[in-house]
């Protein structure tokens, strides 16, 4: 399948991708373009993970998709606690009062002020971002509220 991409980045360097401009960013997702922002807001003292709040806020996204090396949030680290036990879904006042590392405290906070989800999976599995796009129970779901339990 063939996606068309854009680059945009708060830090000049043209030859690698285009400026970061909102109502352009906007504009490619609306010609069904994936955009892709990289580089922080170059500014100091923002994670990446507050620099994808942020935008995310600012775009009017669903969801943000975090890809890391493991397939989830744990209560632990799981490369160096075995034992670690995974979460499949978690409100962002549970990651705050537990401090769990999944993200800065910052950028969860942006998330839950403006109700966008977050879904943490593995980017090592093969598939997962396109089951993550199209909807598929992928790593751990983070929202504002708890899940009501299913049938």
């Amino acid at each position: 399948m063939e996606v068309y991409t854009r680059v945009q980045t708060a830090i000049e360097m043209r030859q690698i991708a285009e400026p970061y401009i909102r109502r352009k960013a906007i504009r490619h997702l609306e010609k069904g373009r994936v955009v892709i922002f990289a580089a922080g807001t170059g500014n100091p003292f923002f994670t990446t993970d507050t620099t994808a709040s942020l935008r995310a806020m600012e775009i009017g996204a669903e969801v943000i998709l975090k890809a890391t090396k493991v397939d989830g949030i744990y209560n632990l680290d799981p490369v160096l606690h075995p034992e670690a036990e995974k979460y499949e879904e978690l409100t962002y006042l549970d990651i705050l009062k537990r401090q769990l590392k999944v993200m800065d405290a910052t950028a969860i906070s942006l998330c839950m002020d403006n109700k966008i989800p977050i879904i943490v999976f593995s980017l090592k599995e093969r598939g997962n971002i396109q089951r993550a796009v199209l909807g598929e129970k992928v790593g751990t779901e983070v929202r504002d509220k708890p899940w009501k339990k299913r049938p």
